[in-house]
Parts: C-alpha cells; sequence; structure tokens
C-alpha cells in the first residue's frame, strides 16, 4: 500500500532511530508548537518535532540533539501542531474533478489522507476506470487510498450500468497497492439476504486483511440490520440520527458521521458521543460527497471538524475523529492519524484549534501548503479517449421522447413523485394528482418532470416519471450524466423542449451539466472523463458550477445544494423512491412500481 516513491518504515528504520537517539541530524525540525497528541488527547506546549525520510523521528521538549548544520529549522511560535487531516469515506469524483485536482483542491484545508471509493466510475468505465482513479491516486503528494467498489450495479435487477463489477475484479483489484478495502457495500438487502455473489467479493476483501466499508440505508434497526453487519460490513455512513449511531458502534460498527456539500448528518449523530457519553474511539468523520465549489469556498475536512467542534464535540475529540480513528479502522494506526515517531510526517500548523485555520500544512514532510494555497505539483494521469467519449444516447432526443401519455379519457391522473429532502439523500415516496392536457400528464409547478436517459449502450431509452422540491418555473431544463450511482443522463424540466435541448448538448460536449431556459443555455459545466469529471483547475469548475447554482436560483430553485439532489434521484439504495433505466423504484420494497396509479 505504499507510495511509489515513498519509502516504507522497514526502509527508513535505522535512520529515524539514528535521528531520534542524536546520532544522525534531521531532514526538518518543527521547533516549538504545541503538540496535540490525539492518542493521549492533551495539548503539551513546548514541543519540537524532528523529520527524517518523510516521517517523524522525534517529538519532545527538545531536538537540539537531532538538529545539524543542514537541518531545516521552522519556528512553529506557540501554534497548534496537529495531524493531517483524513477523510474515512468520499468520493473524489463528487467534486466533479480528478484525483490530482481534487488533492490540489483539499491540500490547503489540511487534508493529507483520502479513503476514496471510485464506483461512479466503475459504473461507466468499469475496472479500467477504478485503476486510472487508483494510478492517478498513488502519484499524488498526499495518501489518497482506494477502496474497489462493491456494487456495480449497486442493486442488480433495478438499474442496469456501462459495467458490472465481479468478484474476480474484486479479488484482481486487492493485489493493486493502492487498494485499501472494498467501497460501500450498497446491496444491503443482498448481504442480509446472504447473496452468494455479495458474499465472494466481502470474502476475497477479508481473505487479502482489508476492510470492508458499509451502506445501510434503511431505517430498520431489527434483525434485517443484524444480518447485515453479520455479513462482514466495518463501517457506515448513511446513519442520519442519533439511533443510527448508538446501533451501528453497539454492532462494533464505526459510525461515519458525513458532512458533505448536501449531507448534514453530523449534528443529529454526535450527540451520541456529547450527551450520551459513548466511547469516541468508534467514530469516524468523513464527508461522503463534495462539490468543487464547496472545496474552494468552504473547506473539506477542516469543515467537518469545525462543524462538529460547533455542534459541542470537545475539540481534541472532533480531531480524534479526524485522524487517529480514521487511521486505525483502515489498519494504518502505525502509518499516519498522529504526531508519533515511526509515522509519514502529515502536519498541519494552526493558531486556533476550535476555528481550525489551516496556516501550514507537510506531506510526507514536506511542506505542502501555507495560506490556502498549494505548493506542489499533483501530476496527472494521461486519460485515455475511451475515457473521454462516454455519453451515447443512440439517436438525438426530441419533445417526443419526454412525453408521458395518459389513459385514454382521463382528465388527471395520480401519479407516483420523488419527493427531495432538503439536505438529505433520503427522498419521499409522494403522490400527486396531475393534469392532463391533450392526452398527455403535465406537471403541475410544484411537480416537474424527471427523465432518465440511457447514455452506455446507446439504446435510446428514455425512462419519464415526476419529482417535486425543486419547484422550478418558467420553460426550462437541467441534465446531468452525474447521476449516482447507474450515472446514465438525469434531466429535470418544465418543458419537454427544453429537456431535449439539454439532454443532446450534453451528448455533444461528452458529459457535464447543463441548463437550458426558453432555448437559451444559462451555464454548462463540461465533464469530458467519464461524463463525471473534469482535469480542469478547482477554480474553475467552481467558478462553472456556482454559474449553474445562479441559474438553478433564476429558474426558481431554493433548495440547499439543489444540484447533489439532483444528481441522486436515480441512487436505487436509498429509500424511498428513485428513477432507473428500468423504471421507477420502491426502495422500501426494493420492487419496480408503476408511474401512474391505477383509476378507479
Amino acid at each position: 500500500m505504499e507510495h511509489d516513491a515513498f519509502p516504507a518504515w522497514p526502509d527508513v528504520a535505522a535512520r529515524l532511530i539514528a535521528v531520534a537517539a542524536g546520532r544522525a541530524p534531521a531532514d526538518l525540525v518543527l521547533r516549538q508548537g504545541i503538540w496535540v497528541n490525539v492518542h493521549s488527547r492533551e495539548c503539551l506546549p513546548d514541543h519540537d518535532i524532528a523529520i527524517a525520510e518523510g516521517r517523524i523521528a522525534y517529538v519532545g521538549p527538545d531536538a537540539s540533539h537531532c538538529t545539524g548544520p543542514e537541518t531545516q529549522v521552522i519556528e512553529v511560535q506557540g501554534r497548534y501542531m496537529i495531524p493531517g487531516l483524513c477523510d474515512g469515506h468520499m468520493h473524489i469524483e463528487s467534486g466533479m474533478l480528478t484525483p490530482a485536482e481534487f488533492a490540489r483542491a483539499v491540500i490547503p484545508h489540511g487534508t493529507t489522507t483520502m479513503f476514496t471509493d471510485p464506483h461512479e466510475i466503475a459504473n461507466v468505465l468499469g475496472l479500467t476506470g477504478v485503476r486510472l482513479m487508483h494510478d492517478e491516486a498513488l502519484l499524488q503528494p498526499i495518501n489518497i487510498y482506494t477502496q474497489m467498489p462493491s456494487c456495480a450495479p449497486s442493486a442488480p435487477g433495478l438499474e442496469t450500468t456501462g459495467y458490472e463489477i465481479t468478484p474476480g475484479d474484486v479479488a484482481e483489484a486487492m493485489q493493486w497497492p493502492g487498494i485499501i478495502g472494498l467501497g460501500e457495500m450498497m446491496n444491503f438487502p443482498g448481504v442480509a439476504n446472504a447473496d452468494a455473489k455479495m458474499l465472494a467479493e466481502i470474502a476475497a476483501t477479508q481473505r487479502a486483511g482489508k476492510t470492508v466499508g458499509g451502506h445501510y440505508a434503511a431505517p430498520d434497526l431489527g434483525p434485517a440490520f443484524a444480518a447485515y453487519v453479520a455479513g462482514g460490513p466495518a463501517d457506515d455512513h448513511e446513519g442520519t440520527c442519533e439511533a443510527d449511531a448508538i446501533a451501528r458502534v453497539r454492532q462494533g460498527m464505526r459510525a461515519m458521521l458525513r458532512l458533505g456539500s448536501a449531507w448534514y448528518d453530523v449534528e443529529r449523530q454526535i450527540t451520541a458521543v456529547t450527551e450520551k457519553g459513548l466511547d469516541p474511539r468508534s467514530f469516524v468523520l468523513c464527508t461522503d460527497d463534495s462539490h468543487s465549489g464547496t472545496l474552494v469556498h468552504d473547506g473539506h475536512m477542516n469543515r467537518v471538524v469545525r462543524h462538529a467542534i460547533a455542534c459541542g464535540c470537545d475539540p481534541l475529540v472532533a480531531l480524534q475523529m479526524a485522524t487517529l480513528n480514521t487511521a486505525t479502522h483502515f489498519g494504518l494506526e502505525r502509518e499516519l492519524g498522529s504526531l508519533t515517531p515511526g509515522r509519514r510526517a502529515d502536519i498541519v500548523l494552526t493558531s486556533d484549534l476550535e476555528t481550525l485555520p489551516i496556516e501550514q500544512v507537510f506531506a510526507r514532510g514536506v511542506l505542502v501548503a501555507e495560506n490556502g494555497s498549494c505548493l506542489v505539483d499533483c501530476p496527472h494521469l494521461d486519460w485515455p479517449d475511451s475515457a473521454r467519449n462516454t455519453v451515447h444516447l443512440g439517436h438525438a432526443l426530441s419533445a417526443q421522447d419526454f412525453e408521458i401519455a395518459a389513459p385514454p379519457g382521463a382528465n388527471s391522473v395520480r401519479a407516483n413523485v420523488i419527493g427531495v429532502v432538503e439536505n438529505q439523500a433520503p427522498t419521499k415516496a409522494l403522490k400527486a394528482d396531475l393534469p392532463v392536457r391533450d392526452g398527455l400528464v403535465e406537471g403541475d409547478g410544484a411537480v416537474c418532470q424527471i427523465a432518465l436517459v440511457e447514455r452506455h449502450r446507446a439504446t435510446g431509452g428514455v425512462v419519464n416519471a415526476f419529482v417535486s422540491g425543486f419547484d422550478y418555473t418558467g420553460r426550462m431544463a437541467m441534465a446531468s450524466t452525474v447521476a449516482h450511482d447507474s450515472h446514465h443522463m438525469i434531466v429535470v424540466g418544465t418543458d419537454r423542449d427544453q429537456m431535449a435541448l439539454a439532454a443532446n448538448r450534453l451528448a455533444e460536449v461528452g458529459g457535464g451539466i447543463t441548463l437550458f431556459r426558453d432555448g437559451g443555455e444559462l451555464a454548462l459545466v463540461e465533464l469530458p472523463i467519464a461524463g463525471l469529471m473534469s482535469d480542469d483547475l478547482a477554480s474553475n469548475v467552481a467558478a462553472k458550477t456556482q454559474k449553474m447554482v445562479e441559474a438553478m436560483i433564476d429558474c426558481g430553485c431554493k433548495l440547499n445544494n439543489a444540484y447533489m439532489q439532483h444528481s441522486l434521484l436515480a441512487l436505487v439504495v436509498i429509500p424511498e423512491l428513485r428513477i432507473s433505466d428500468l423504471g421507477l423504484v420502491d426502495v422500501r420494497t426494493f420492487e419496480h412500481i408503476p408511474l401512474l396509479e391505477p383509476q378507479t
């Protein structure tokens, strides 16, 4: 699991020992700071850290015995020295950036380690896409570990993906140097029912001695949950309330509390620690999904830690949840997660533990960021053409592709409607009485149309349905090829002509996000790599996404982070109602249901 250019501990142990003992000089000494020890949960003033070979050799009140004429000495001047922050569960593709550009964006925020699940690209490009993500991750100056995606499709029989991940793929990936475990096991009914394929993937991971990621998105904490835990998943980030967090840690899982661009699940769960007094060692902070605008303007793991503190968590406990707890969970406690001898010298200097300004960031003993600026190169892969040409519609779409025929003679119909819930991943399964005009079912203002356009195999397939919560007005449509997890194309709009324009535009540019109103394009974010990512700078992508957000608002949408809600409308493993290329899916029962209710 070592970076190709970064020495493993056994290879440099003799040098570290010599430096700690004073027999050899350190490469770098951070002098006279406050040592934040996440093992003992202490702040120890007037300490030095001596670094050699990118690792910590010595921490103590005086490192002068480690200091030689060539040693670089940085005066910390009483600031806090904290471990580099770790994101325990996240998807790089949600930032709409490649691993290199995602790293460049988060390094100034103090993130030095990420545990990433590239199941987005797995749905589009299969094992080849995972390997591309893995290989670019290993090039970076920070630690990016890859979890092999487990579920593509996430719900077999309910959706169709570009590629399918098999147990053989999982077994192969477990031999790659940067693979840390199995990505979130989203097919929780499959695990609970002992599905042979899911258990084979888990077994291949466990035989490799690696961690199985969890995803249990159901409120049932009875036998079905116990069966899921018994199947092997070791963590879960889908909890939304205190009871969820408590249930997970009581059953031996790590409760991963997420604060992403649209998921605000920390506040309702962290009371398990702050009020109920549960042992914080079983809690991990993560982001799950952060778009580029959040990364550029608000932060990354520093944002999550600040939020946990604002929710009443002790700053040292919050830091444990974003450093040591995460490293321990993945079996890397001796490698990272604390400022102690032998560990990678991933260090953040900050003048305040509560507001957490990220003033200087060191990764593997190198100053990589200072006062918000990334100071190092983040190398790119040469992404092949096969990864850049992935939007295949079969034919140019027209308004007729988005028509929903009403039963003969009907003046109105009752429809099943996807109800968006602000700041949460789950949706509501709603019903609405909708008007019929010229034999076609129409939205009614509060309810607009949604379509899923097949884009992997050029079938020309379009599934139409209805969604509420966006409150769009006028003649508009928004389309995106980011459509978790199968990543077909989602189009939401109030006008079928605009929906066709938006869909065809994304086919033209190779994927991304666009918004049309009255025949004109108000905003466009090009995502040419797998229709999911751009290799442009995060700041440029963020500027385009901000223009997209402004266009959505201009069209009447008031939801917080509405784009994230848009991108999850096809996520058929999170209740209650979703859309797939095979129809509407009731995730409470994992069954397809009709769009229109039978007439009585």
